[in-house]
Parts: structure tokens; sequence; C-alpha cells
């Protein structure tokens, strides 16, 4: 509950006694809220104004959790006792030294106190990052996949809702920091040192009858599974990291990010060089010698026609533009396409008599001549 309802008459507002019957206070605000509605004043900002706090006034009035919690203190607070702090019994500071009893836990420790006393509840903490792994399809990889994946985290318990206390009790303040979660040593020279509390290890919380499933922790293992988008063109061995989508925050701390390393299967027909894809393709001798036009074909997509020319050696590469992996900025890499020079074996008679004649027509040319020139 925010500080500055304490400092307002509600009963006033609405123009009705503390004692008002839920009924009384709803014609009221029915009345009020026609008399000044923005509808019906429009351009008055004063209306407006009276609006807000008309309804301002009826959402804590009409509630009765929040009336009884805003009617208490009011009372302490009219009678110069402030807003209650934490005691060294472990209880809040309450009239008669008692402790809060039927407030619950999230409001005891932040809402009840307001922005003005938030270091004496318990401090926000950012949730763990989770970490885990996924197999993917040479083709997936490449066009991106949506994948269920099952995480194990460390996450508020189940049963004590976080706060790391039996039902029916609550933990106390931290009396060595305040609350804060921190403590400040001297170093012995002229800095001092902040680091997490010895007693209450960080949590600005003490528990004194701990929650049987968590054992006082406030944190439990828990088990989940969600859908979660692989990007096109993602690598193996990359690690995506996907924000917020870690363990859960405490006290309204952020979520952790989770972190996939990506696996990525091999293809019987395509590598990867960076984000260009390869493939070896071969090429009969007579279309290396001769020069040929073949199809090639391209993942996930129709074959390109590649023109081989004439006399092109073994192993050459050739680039198809934009027919391999995304990048990031959302164009697409190219194909290489390697040619592997069959040479036939075994020979038919008639590709025999072809070699004799190609070998008749060389002459006795040696290919191994200018490696062996003046070498012997």
């Amino acid at each position: 509950m925010n500080n500055e309802w304490f400092e307002k008459d509600f009963y006033k507002i609405l123009g009705v006694s503390k004692d008002a019957s839920a009924s009384d206070i709803k014609k009221a605000y029915r009345k009020l809220a026609r008399d000044h509605h923005p509808d019906a004043k429009p351009g008055d900002k004063a209306a407006e104004e009276k609006f807000k706090g008309i309804s301002e006034a009826y959402s804590v009035l009409s509630n009765p959790e929040k009336r009884k919690e805003y009617d208490e203190q009011r009372a302490m607070f009219s009678s110069g006792g402030g807003f209650p702090r934490a005691g060294s019994s472990g209880g809040f500071g309450f009239p008669g030294g008692t402790t809060s009893g039927g407030f619950d836990f999230s409001d005891l420790l932040g809402g009840v106190f307001g922005g003005g006393t938030r270091t004496r509840s318990a401090p926000a903490r950012r949730g763990a990052d989770v970490e885990t792994e996924a197999t993917l399809s040479f083709e997936d990889a490449i066009s991106g996949v949506t994948v269920p994946l099952r995480t194990t985290s460390d996450e508020p318990c189940a049963t004590c809702h976080g706060t790391g206390a039996k039902a029916g009790t609550v933990p106390r303040v931290c009396a060595h920091c305040e609350g804060s979660g921190m403590q400040t040593s001297a170093s012995g020279g002229l800095f001092a040192m902040t680091e997490p509390c010895d007693v209450c290890r960080g949590r600005g919380l003490v528990v004194d009858d701990p929650c049987t499933t968590c054992h006082g922790s406030g944190r439990a293992a828990s088990s989940r599974t969600m859908q979660v988008r692989i990007p096109a063109g993602v690598k193996d061995g990359q690690r995506i990291r996907l924000k917020g989508k870690g363990a859960k925050g405490e006290n309204g701390g952020p979520n952790g990010d989770l972190y996939v390393s990506v696996h990525v299967e091999s293809h019987q027909m395509f590598g990867r060089k960076g984000d260009n894809l390869t493939i070896t393709v071969p090429v009969a001798f007579d279309e290396a010698a001769l020069g040929a036009e073949i199809s090639v074909p391209t993942l996930n997509g129709a074959p390109v026609r590649l023109k081989v020319p004439a006399g092109t050696p073994n192993g050459r590469t050739f680039r198809a533009r934009g027919k391999g992996a995304p990048r990031a900025d959302g164009t697409k890499a190219d194909l290489l396409i390697t040619v592997d020079v069959l040479v036939p074996s075994p020979l038919s008679d008639d590709e025999r008599a072809a070699v004799e004649a190609l070998r008749a027509a060389r002459d006795g040319d040696d290919p191994r001549a200018a490696m062996l020139g003046g070498g012997a």
C-alpha cells in the first residue's frame, strides 16, 4: 500500500463517516463519480483530478482488506507513531508489540511500507541464468525452428511462495543488515567493502520456522517446458541467449536469462563454411575437358544451373550467390560448389579407345616436365 494513502482522508473525500457500510460507500462513490466524470465536464482539469481522487478513495474503502489496513495505519500515523519499523524481537512494530499475523507476506515486506522504507523489506534479487542444449538437423539450423525445451532451475518455492517460512509464519527482517541484505566492513585502510550479510546471506530476512520443502531458502528446483525459437542460420556450437527466460527473480527482481547451446547434425551432401554452404558435385571427365552445363542441388530449394567451362580442373570451386545460410542482417550467403572430376573405372571398350586416342594426340607431352626440369 502507498504511504501517500495514509496522508489522505478517503472518508472525507467520499463524504461518508468512518463506520459507513459498504453500501453507503458505493452510493457515495456513484454520485460523486457521475458529477465529476471527465466525460461530463470535458476539458475541466480540476474535475479530472477530483475524479481521480474519488476513484482512489473508492478503490481502498470498497476492498475490506485494504480498508482494514488503511484504518489501522491511519490510526498509527495520526497518533504520532509513524510507520511501522522492524523491531529487534523479529516482529514488525505494531501497537502492543504484536506481529502482523493476518497480512499477506508480499504486503508485509513491501507494499505496507511503500517506497519510503523499501530498504527494510527483502531486497529484489535477479533470477539465476539457466543453461540447456538443443540438437537440430542441418536443415532446421539453416531455416530456423521452434523447439520444446525442458529446463530445471532454482525458483521461488511453491509451498511457501518464496518466503522460506512455514505456513502461518513470516520471516523477520534481519537485524544485522536492517533488511538490506548487505553489510559494510572496513578493510583496514581508507576503504570499506560492501558484501552480502553474513547473518541472512543476502536475503534481508531471517527465517525462524523454516518451510519443510525448501528448508528456509525460499527456493526450490522447478522444471518447465517452453517453446523456444531458434533463429535461422544458427551454427554448430553456437550459444544463444534468450533474455528473461531463465529462473524467476525474487521479491520483484528480474528473471535470469536462458542460454541454449546448439548442436547441429551433419548433412550427407551439404557442409558449411561460415555463413556459406558447401557442396562437392561429381563431374565427368569429358564435361570437365570439353565444358558443360550441369544441375546442382540446393538446400530447401530448386536446383541451380552451373556452367562448367572447358578445361575445368578437379577441385575448382564455383559460387552460387544467395543460396547459402541466412546472415544476421537478413541477407543470404552463397553456395560454394566444388567439382570432383571422375575418372571412369573400369573403362568400356569404346572409352578405352577414346582415351588411347587422347594419349596419342598428346604426342608424349609430359605434364610433370616443368617440375623435373633441371632437377635430373
